[in-house]
């Protein structure tokens, strides 16, 4: 009933004028001064600065007045009228209707909080910041988490940026205390993984803090808790180290392991950056891995094929017409050499995924060169050493080819014949000089 009634006073007394101005002694002056203005009974009323401290209190009337007369004093006491709402829905009876009246007026709170602390300005569209580039983000979506503070950033009342060089995210707020650079700076000066697997020196050797932030960490989670990183070995705080999963390239080039392991949010931006860039030179980190796994040997058999078929198509028309080569431009290194390697391309090997899509592009351009095209099978070859069977061309799985002057025999008649290549024989007759000869005089 109290409750009922404070709640009619409340009304009584904001929501009607006509009471409010019977209840106020006024002059003769002032009454007919109001009657006089038509809009005095559109305007909403008036509030004294010393009632503004009581409207954040806990008053159960505080949400009847109209909308838009919430006047607040300072962020302090909003601070201490959330803090009230909350203990005040704990006290009150569940489900009961001034439990949902207290809960309404906390979200109301909340948002007028952030609107004192994030005031509607125009926020500049791009910011520049330790090699970041900052641009505004336009979306509402709430699913994303301020990578500065590890809070949720809510779309719908706060401003955002996103790093379009590493997709570092954060609050409008959050920019000017920023302290790690952009990875893509680092991918850009330093292309390299490390290759030993958790290169781990202990948290003594990092002053029992966090590698990145310096904060106090340890094993036992104070103050806060150590996390460790699989990529760096290192160790990290809660903070900078969310658990993301991630394939580690050392894992993988030595044990052919890719199973994801736990990595602190910079070394997941740096993989995640450095996925796709061919920085991996499998014949000098671990040349015996292509004795164990039989699908870097395929592989290695197709990029060779595609870098002798790239010659006929450079020189012909319609190849170039057809643009056949850019059904490799997802992985341009294939065109390019047969050594490096890419942490994707190795992931998809052992999927089986790039062997298939491999072999029906090596398909393709078999089909182009040896069937459609009668330029390139004009550039085909006749083995001088039998002088039997068809066409070949270098890519065939039968043929070998001279390693000097790149003519393509059979391979059974290339590895039986005890002689030189007939060929380069040709050639090395044609560059002797030349003796005249001088006849002698009797």
């Amino acid at each position: 009933m109290e409750y009922d009634e404070r709640l009619a006073r409340f009304r009584q007394g904001h929501l009607n004028p006509f009471n409010k101005a019977e209840d106020e002694p006024r002059g003769d002056k002032d009454l007919l001064h109001n009657e006089m203005k038509p809009d005095s009974f559109k305007s909403e009323p008036r509030f004294h600065p010393t009632d503004r401290v009581m409207d954040l209190g806990l008053a159960e009337d505080h949400f009847s007045r109209p909308v838009g007369s919430f006047i607040a004093s300072d962020i302090e006491h909003l601070k201490q009228a959330i803090e009230d709402c909350k203990r005040l829905i704990l006290e009150l009876p569940e489900h009961s209707e001034k439990q949902k009246d207290t809960v309404a007026r906390l979200i109301h709170l909340r948002l007028k909080l952030q609107e004192l602390k994030e005031p509607d300005e125009d926020e500049p569209n791009m910011r520049v910041l330790l090699e970041h580039r900052f641009y505004k983000e336009k979306s509402k979506s709430v699913k994303q988490t301020c990578d500065k503070c590890s809070t949720i950033i809510w779309g719908l009342i706060q401003t955002w940026y996103t790093c379009t060089g590493c997709s570092y995210r954060c609050h409008s707020k959050c920019l000017n205390t920023i302290t790690k650079p952009c990875v893509r700076s680092k991918v850009s000066h330093q292309s390299e993984y490390e290759l030993n697997i958790c290169p781990e020196s202990g948290l003594d050797s990092q002053d029992y803090r966090c590698a990145e932030c310096r904060a106090p960490v340890s094993l036992r989670g104070i103050p806060n808790e150590a996390r460790q990183c699989d990529y760096t070995g290192q160790y990290y705080c809660s903070n900078c180290h969310w658990n993301d999963m991630a394939v580690i390239p050392a894992r993988v080039i030595h044990n052919w392991e890719f199973e994801s392991r736990k990595v602190c949010r910079s070394s997941m931006r740096y993989l995640s950056l450095m996925m796709s860039r061919p920085v991996l030179k499998l014949k000098e980190i671990n040349p015996l891995l292509f004795n164990f796994v039989e699908e870097l040997v395929e592989i290695r058999k197709l990029r060779q094929d595609v870098l002798l078929m790239k010659p006929y198509f450079i020189t012909c028309k319609e190849a170039m017409e057809a643009r056949l080569l850019l059904q490799l431009q997802e992985r341009q290194h294939f065109v390019e050499n047969d050594e490096m390697y890419s942490l994707q391309d190795l992931i998809d090997i052992s999927s089986g995924r790039l062997s298939s899509s491999l072999t029906e592009i090596h398909t393709t351009f078999a089909k182009h060169i040896k069937l459609d095209c009668e330029r390139c099978q004009a550039k085909g070859f006749v083995c001088e050493l039998c002088k039997e069977g068809d066409v070949l061309f270098p890519f065939d799985s039968h043929t070998s080819v001279c390693h000097d002057c790149s003519a393509v025999f059979h391979r059974d008649c290339y590895y039986d014949n005890s002689t030189t290549c007939p060929k380069c024989a040709r050639m090395s007759e044609r560059n002797q000089p030349v003796v005249p000869l001088v006849s002698r005089e009797r």
